[in-house]
């Protein structure tokens, strides 16, 4: 299936949606006053150290100085790996010291930015280490064979002289001598470039900032199934192609600027998409629909018939439903980015043939997903088990923020609860005051509700504690917040 991206560029903003046969299958968005410091390297200056706490201070061009601990010094981790006893800060960092250092935490309210010298620079599937002759594999590569095989592989292709050493990413599974050869000249060249700028750029400079979104989609989302790639900044359009040409030249003539009267998004209903894609509820075509819900601890995906009645009998109804359920499924995992624990409830099906066809459906669909995912088959409740590695915030909560209203309960007291609260709480201080009247001030749907339903109530009330009750609605309240007076 080719999949072309589409890169809308603002100021403010730059957003990425992935298009395959008309429908958006991912999104991304990274905003300018959102975008952080960590894994830019500098050229920094050592403006203090402090032996008592075996730190120092590095002056980087950031608006306060950055932190660096002897725990992150280069020598000291080289030290501890051979079993000796670190070296004090004193008798490796001096006041005016040159030195590059890389981030590795961003400031944070007085704190100033974390830094590490031991630099390390991330592709799509090697992370290189500069300094550090080691060739290691990702822990969340299980098994031992595959990383065995990896190890193998980078190591024939690396040439004896190679200094610095590798880290083989997740990403790496899979992927061919080509890809990986692809990566190491990507990293090489990279690392050359950072040296350069450290020669020919004064102290404080910024050498290397990490990739912006749009540099990443070419380094990390582009494969032989990418169509074309769709800019509508001429500016970023440029940069893209000189990025591309110098450590992707195979993606370079796929990126084109989009000129067009309508915008970018508009060609493919892009914004209407992250709408529904903000809603719990998703709408499938058939006439059944999925409901979404997302917690802190993991994500539910409830399947339902709604109004489909297509099928030859009532298990066929079903059978089909979950059939294209599976297939939005894995859309909206992808689109929506949900990460972690997902539990999955079809509708139930007697027939174990259907249960494996439509676990089949889902792998298959999944299987366009670069994300890495483990699924299960069904347990004796009838779900489906899975999990999705978590490699950024979710699109809602990029997006969204918690409900002030109902502080992300996702539902709100009914104005007869708010009533009946109120009336209780006027009950409780006409034991402990005395005042001339007992004023409430609610939202409009509480005092409507007072005036008419539950007018017989409030005299009661009024007769019983001797006091005058009135009404005052506030406009700026919601049906939870309410106010009594006493005057």
């Amino acid at each position: 299936m080719t999949e072309d991206i589409l890169i809308n560029v603002t100021p403010f903003e730059t957003r990425v949606a992935i298009v395959a046969q008309g429908s958006v299958q991912e999104l991304h968005v990274e905003r300018s006053i959102q975008r952080g410091h960590v894994g830019n390297i500098y050229l920094g200056r050592v403006v203090r150290v402090l032996p008592g706490m075996q730190s120092a201070f590095i002056d980087v061009g950031l608006e306060r100085a950055a932190f660096i601990h002897i725990a992150d010094l280069r020598e000291n981790r080289t030290e501890r790996n051979l079993g000796h006893t670190a070296t004090p800060i004193e008798k490796l960092l001096f006041e005016g010291q040159t030195l590059m250092v890389q981030v590795i935490k961003d400031p944070l309210g007085t704190k100033g930015a974390r830094l590490s010298t031991q630099i390390s620079i991330a592709g799509r599937m090697l992370v290189h280490l500069p300094h550090d002759p080691h060739i290691g594999i990702s822990q969340k590569i299980e098994s031992e064979a595959e990383r065995t095989q990896l190890r193998a592989r980078l190591q024939a292709l690396i040439p004896a002289q190679e200094k610095g050493g590798f880290i083989v990413r997740t990403q790496a599974e899979g992927a061919t001598d080509e890809e990986i050869s692809a990566d190491l000249d990507y990293l090489r060249k990279l690392w050359v470039s950072v040296q350069d700028a450290a020669r020919s750029n004064p102290v404080p400079t910024l050498l290397h900032q990490d990739l912006t979104l749009a540099q990443r989609v070419l380094r990390d989302m582009v494969d032989p199934h990418t169509g074309t790639i769709q800019v509508d900044s001429r500016t970023t359009t440029a940069d893209l192609q000189e990025w591309a040409g110098r450590y992707t030249p195979s993606v370079a003539d796929r990126i084109r600027h989009y000129s067009g009267e309508r915008p970018l998004f508009d060609t493919a209903n892009v914004d209407e998409e992250i709408a529904r894609a903000l809603s719990r509820r998703v709408d499938l075509k058939s006439g059944g629909y999925l409901i979404i819900d997302q917690t802190e601890a993991l994500t539910t995906v409830d399947v339902n018939t709604g109004g489909f009645v297509g099928g030859r009998n009532f298990d066929d109804t079903i059978f089909k439903t979950n059939l294209e359920a599976a297939q939005a499924i894995a859309r909206q995992l992808r689109l929506r980015n949900l990460g972690g624990i997902v539990i999955l409830d079809f509708i139930d099906m007697e027939d174990a043939g259907h249960r494996d066809t439509v676990l089949a459906e889902l792998k298959k669909a999944l299987s366009r997903d670069r994300t890495r995912m483990t699924v299960n088959g069904f347990t004796q409740l009838g779900l489906v088990e899975m999990t999705r590695k978590r490699t950024r915030d979710s699109l809602a909560h990029q997006l969204c923020e918690p409900c002030p209203m109902c502080q992300a309960r996702g539902n709100v007291r009914t104005a007869r609860t708010i009533c009946y609260e109120i009336l209780r709480e006027i009950l409780r201080e006409s034991r402990q005051f005395n005042p001339k009247e007992f004023r409430i001030l609610a939202s409009q749907e509480v005092v409507d509700l007072f005036l008419e339903e539950e007018s017989q109530h409030l005299a009661m009330l009024g007769d019983f504690v001797g006091k005058q009750v009135s009404l005052e609605v506030e406009a700026g309240y919601s049906q939870e917040q309410y106010d009594i007076v006493l005057s």
